[in-house]
């Protein structure tokens, strides 16, 4: 027992006052000696026997000893010995003082029996502030933030000063509910009442701005505090956090740090995270070193952030040497690691750590089975999920949706099947991520009336997701002007996003639809949609193959900085539209450019060859795949080197090149071989062909 609740007992037997609304109680020997027997039982931490003797008692007792009781049964959660307290103080004491009924009012909410609380405060004959306090707290901790607004209304309409604690009660309410107007008039009030400088005050209000995502507010709240503690420092960086600007929040940290502000545990973590939503490598490992300075390295939270950023980073050594140098490993510490493993590709490494692991949860498992997921890894993913429905009954929407895509990336409707049967008997019906993807399974394994089906069944609850999946799965199968029709219905509803768009210009080059292309093209303009780069690349690619070679010109042309995906997007539309000479002359532009070509760049140059007979330079660039690029020729490139010497009837190159290739020539390219010198009346080399095609079938 504590130092001062050792105090206010030894006060209590001894009938020395501990406040000044000491009750004048007659210290009977009888009294005195009830007040020992409840004194030693709380000694003991027997607080329902000490309550059962003062409810049995047929004497009052001091109220500091009822203020006492309240207190230790609230802190407890004792329902039931509060209302015995209650009743025993109201029977002996008809109107006792207002503080002791407080005192009930607090113990009340802190049971969270709100209906007590109430009830009690409203059968109050006087009220003072502390009562109002009390009741705007108890509503307010208990997550009734709406009623615990409504009171704190009622007790400014009555003139009642509110005091420190209620307006950080008030502004926590508003901070859960969202109310920024209500929360700009609490501010006022503050000011008014004369809190300004109240570090609590203020940091509660950086808080409730910063929630209604009111940064501009926060900040300025925030540079007004004088003297900032750590939990201001806190709430600051873990705003910028949640409205996505990591970059701030890390800055903040930064700050703090060079103001001699030793952080919480929790704002190390916060910061950590934040480096991990951008990218933040470097500041990162600044962090950690000073994680290890203040001796933090160790904190479960700061831990557990630190791997999750170096594996976020693409550090994965970094992050499991941090692991390994845990004295104590938690769940989330494994959890964490493993799922590093997995989404960095690490399979092997994810699974023997993911075996070892003394238990497991069900983030454990989805982690590996995302990483298997990720990986198309489909036979070990199939393995996993009859292992953990041996294991485990704790499935999740993750958990779920991971099955599903298993299920789209085998085409095994059948377990999509299984899995919708389950969404339904275990109360996932509506989970809009596991709808999406049971629509998206559907699509993907070519069952597109079921999907359709679905996706009308989902009309209380879709989305964006779910109208992208379902127009996805009609462009998959080449039902493009279906896909069409399920976009002008898409705009009644929903607004498209750039992957709807990515999915309709694709629509409209593999049906030449270019009226329907530049209608999109249109409204996207018409309705202020950010052409990035990749969108600008798709609508190249979709003019060139609508044989609309000028406009994709143009799109090119406005495009101010040019990746390598779009040059070749404007090379191979130059190839669809016969203007092989163009492609060549692109090539030479693009590498002064200082872009550097990839393998489609050189697949579409290798076309251009072959479409210009360009025999000798076509060989010149193949071998500048591997000897200045150090890209490793495709099977993509040998056929089209096979198709540029036969076409054009270099024999001795193309026997040369065939018997030279890394690997036996594929059926397809010894049919080349043969037709070429079939067509050339080269018999040697097409009898050539032809005994290696039979070793193939043999």
């Amino acid at each position: 027992m504590g130092i001062n609740a050792a105090s206010v007992l030894n006060h209590i037997i001894n009938g020395e006052p501990t406040t000044p609304h000491t009750s004048k109680v007659p210290r009977t020997p009888e009294t005195k000696a009830l007040i020992t027997i409840i004194i030693n039982h709380l000694r003991l931490g027997r607080l329902g026997k000490a309550v059962s003797v003062l409810f049995s008692a047929p004497v009052p007792f001091p109220f500091a000893l009822y203020a006492h009781l309240f207190k230790i049964c609230a802190s407890n959660k004792a329902i039931v010995e509060v209302r015995k307290v209650e009743s025993h103080l109201v029977s002996f004491a008809p109107t006792p003082p207002v503080f002791l009924l407080n005192r009930a009012i607090e113990a009340y909410g802190k049971c969270g029996c709100l209906v007590d609380a109430r009830e009690l405060f409203d059968e109050m004959p006087q009220r003072d502030g502390g009562s109002w306090n009390a009741m705007v707290t108890a509503y307010s901790q208990n997550g009734y933030a709406g009623k615990a607004l409504g009171v704190f209304s009622d007790m400014h309409k009555s003139g009642v000063f509110a005091a420190e604690v209620t307006f950080a009660g008030v502004l926590a309410s508003c901070a859960s509910t969202l109310a920024i107007c209500v929360s700009r008039q609490v501010h006022a009030l503050v000011l008014k009442y004369g809190f300004g400088g109240n570090v609590i005050l203020g940091s509660s209000l950086v808080d409730v701005y910063g929630k209604c995502r009111r940064m501009s507010d926060a900040r300025r709240m925030f540079d007004e505090i004088e003297r900032p503690n750590a939990v201001t420092w806190n709430v600051i960086v873990r705003r910028y956090l949640e409205m996505d600007n990591g970059k701030e929040s890390v800055f903040l940290f930064f700050k703090m740090i060079s103001l001699n502000a030793r952080p919480l545990t929790f704002t190390v973590s916060n910061a950590l995270v934040a480096c991990s939503s951008f990218g933040g490598f470097r500041e990162g490992i600044q962090i950690h070193g000073f994680t290890i300075k203040i001796n933090y390295e160790e904190d479960e939270l700061v831990s557990c952030s630190l791997i999750d950023v170096y594996v976020k980073c693409g550090d994965v050594v970094s992050a499991r040497t941090i692991f390994d140098l845990l004295s104590h490993k938690n769940l989330i510490h494994w959890t964490s690691m493993v799922s590093g493993y997995a989404m960095s590709g690490k399979i092997r490494q994810a699974r023997e750590l993911f075996d070892r692991m003394p238990e497991r949860s069900i983030v454990s498992w989805n982690a590996m089975l995302a990483g298997y997921s990720r990986n198309s890894q489909w036979d070990e993913a199939i393995e996993l999920i009859i292992l953990m429905c041996n294991d485990t009954r704790d499935i999740d929407h993750v958990t779920l949706s991971l099955i599903l895509n298993v299920s789209a990336g085998i085409s095994d409707v059948g377990l999509g099947k299984q899995v919708h049967g389950y969404m339904y008997r275990h109360g996932f019906y509506s989970d809009l991520c596991v709808a999406n993807a049971l629509l998206d399974m559907y699509g993907k394994c070519g069952n597109l009336r079921k999907a359709r089906d679905w996706f009308y069944e989902m009309s209380h609850f879709r989305d964006m997701v779910s109208w992208n999946a379902l127009l996805s799965s009609y462009a998959r199968h080449r039902m493009s002007e279906e896909a069409l029709v399920i976009f002008w219905e898409m705009l009644g509803e929903a607004i498209p996003s750039k992957f709807t768009f990515a999915t309709l210009l694709a629509v409209c080059a593999n049906i030449f639809a270019r009226e329907q292309g530049k209608q999109i093209h249109g409204f996207m303009i018409r309705n202020g949609y950010d052409l990035d780069i990749v969108m600008r690349g798709a609508l190249v690619d979709m003019y060139s193959k609508c044989r609309c070679p000028n406009y994709a010109l143009n799109v090119f042309i406005e495009t101010p900085v040019k990746d390598v995906v779009l040059w070749n997007s404007l090379m191979l539309g130059c190839y669809y539209n016969k203007q092989s000479d163009a492609l060549l002359q692109l090539f030479e532009l693009m590498k002064e450019d200082g872009v550097k070509p990839d393998s489609t760049t050189f697949q579409a140059v290798l076309l251009a060859c072959i479409s210009q007979g360009c025999v000798k330079l076509g060989g010149q660039y193949f071998n500048s795949m591997s000897d200045d690029y150090f890209i490793i020729p495709q099977l993509e490139h040998y056929e089209s080197m096979i198709k540029l010497y036969g076409l054009h009837g270099f024999f001795d190159e193309l026997e040369d090149f065939v018997k030279k290739m890394p690997f036996q020539p594929t059926a397809p390219m010894l049919a080349r071989v043969f037709d070429s010198s079939k067509e050339y009346n080269n018999t040697r080399l097409g009898k050539w062909a032809v005994r290696h095609l039979n070793l193939l079938k043999d």
